[in-house]
């Protein structure tokens, strides 16, 4: 008795199949977090071999840091609870950034593997000119007795040291001076390189230095300078420009790019001198990014926000087919039909890891369309409906690569696509009569029922 009224209720299956099409995004999330770990994987990669090589690497300066003595007064309580106040004589840090800076950088891209995963490596050639202005000194309020010229030193911040690969030597004022570890004062940088030359109270410094820097990604800039030119180079087809300045210039070719970045001091939110740590440098940085070609992990989890309208989509095809083929499908067989549908991703995600995406992904909705239209085959043994159903799942899959090949106009293209899906389906079931699916030959109708026994007339027996 159920069963035939779930084979001649409409509605009912209906609602079985919306219900079984939710149902599916549960596995659809798990394959995402599966998407996510494996993605996870890949950056922990990434940093492993970044750790021995070099990691994202961020270049600011030069910086030239002149230490000089004051006097605070402090308050500290004494063993009564008492506040006492007293003078201490500290040592501050006068910070003067470049009036002038260049930057010219050449980066040579290099792609490692780590197990199946891909890493990229640079190595690059940064050489920095610029010049200082000693004048900075005296638009501070430090007195100049009490300046500690001998002790001025110039640094390099540099945010992963192990990426040095040669000695930095430093031509200041005409004389060379190699580079030592670490730095005066970490108020303006983190970490760094310092050079000591002898620097003095004169009016102007002008400086050179070459750096061989090994790094991973990225690599940026601050523009410390009155005026920052910096011009970076690479044999890369696919860079991505960012931090807190776009280039003024570039030109993005397929094996290679070039950029150009001019940036006022008027640009950024801290002065050319200052004393103390009253400022922050690192909000400021710009640079490039070098990123696959193809980031297959972001285009598969793109893929699988889709799920939902393929579930739909799919269900729907084959709900029609029952109402034109008059052949019911049992919801255990919508189920492995979906299961089939989600296996999709994980074969996608698998084959993409040993392949570029677009053999991965051809190769898993072939096998994907090939089990769905062989098992309709078998279920509904109707010709007319597997082709039916090969050729909608063809179109499906070959729309969805479009679209992910379509990045900048995929919401375009997927609300068109779907416009056009509802009117094909309106118009294929625009004669149907939907009151009448369902009723069976044996089934007559309620005013055609004949009247029961006990209400007929009485016969008058004959004699």
């Amino acid at each position: 008795m159920l069963t035939r009224f779930f084979k001649n209720s409409v509605g009912l299956r209906m609602i079985i199949i919306a219900v079984l099409t939710l149902l599916m995004l549960l596995p659809v999330s798990f394959v995402e977090s599966l998407i996510s770990e494996r993605e996870a994987r890949r950056e922990d990669a990434t940093t492993e071999v970044s750790a021995k090589w070099g990691g994202s690497q961020t270049v600011t300066g030069p910086i030239l840091e002149i230490p000089y003595k004051t006097v605070v007064r402090q308050e500290r309580a004494n063993e009564k609870g008492v506040m006492t106040t007293f003078t201490e004589e500290i040592t501050d840090y006068i910070h003067i950034l470049p009036e002038s800076l260049t930057v010219t950088t050449v980066l040579t891209p290099e792609v490692r593997y780590r197990g199946i995963y891909e890493v990229i490596l640079y190595r690059s050639k940064i050489v920095i000119k610029g010049t200082f202005l000693m004048s900075g000194v005296a638009e501070t309020s430090v007195d100049p007795d009490a300046i500690l010229w001998d002790e001025a030193a110039v640094s390099l911040g540099i945010s992963d040291l192990k990426g040095i690969k040669e000695s930095v030597t430093v031509i200041y004022n005409g004389k060379k001076y190699s580079a030592n570890p670490g730095l005066l004062s970490t108020q303006a940088l983190e970490q760094g390189i310092t050079i000591r030359p002898n620097i003095g109270a004169k009016e102007k410094a002008d400086f050179t230095l070459e750096l061989d820097l090994n790094g991973s990604t990225m690599l940026s800039f601050a523009p410390v300078g009155r005026e920052t030119s910096v011009s970076v180079e690479a044999a890369w087809g696919n860079p991505s420009f960012i931090g807190a300045y776009l280039p003024e210039s570039r030109e993005v070719a397929q094996q290679k790019f070039k950029a150009a970045w001019k940036i006022l001091h008027l640009n950024r939110n801290y002065p050319q001198v200052w004393t103390g740590n009253s400022y922050t440098i690192k909000e400021s940085t710009f640079g490039v990014k070098l990123i696959p070609a193809i980031d297959e992990y972001q285009k598969i989890m793109r893929t699988a926000k889709y799920a939902i309208m393929f579930l739909a989509l799919t269900f729907l095809a084959f709900f029609m087919t029952e109402v034109l083929t008059r052949r019911v499908i049992h919801p255990i067989q919508y189920v492995l039909i979906g299961l089939a549908l989600v296996i999709f991703y994980t074969l996608l995600l698998s084959l993409s890891e040993q392949f570029n995406f677009n053999k991965a992904y051809w190769v898993a909705s072939l096998a994907t369309i090939a089990l769905i239209t062989l098992y309709t085959r078998s279920v509904l043994a109707n010709n007319r409906a597997t082709i039916i159903i090969f050729g909608i799942l063809t179109i499906l899959y070959g729309f969805l690569f479009i679209i992910l090949q379509l990045q900048d106009y995929a919401l375009l293209l997927g609300s068109i696509g779907l416009f056009v899906i509802l009117a094909v389906v309106m118009y294929v079931t625009r004669n149907i009569d939907w009151f009448a699916i369902g009723k069976t030959d044996d089934t007559a109708p309620a005013d055609s029922e004949q009247t029961p026994q006990s209400e007929q007339s009485p016969q008058v027996e004959q004699p």
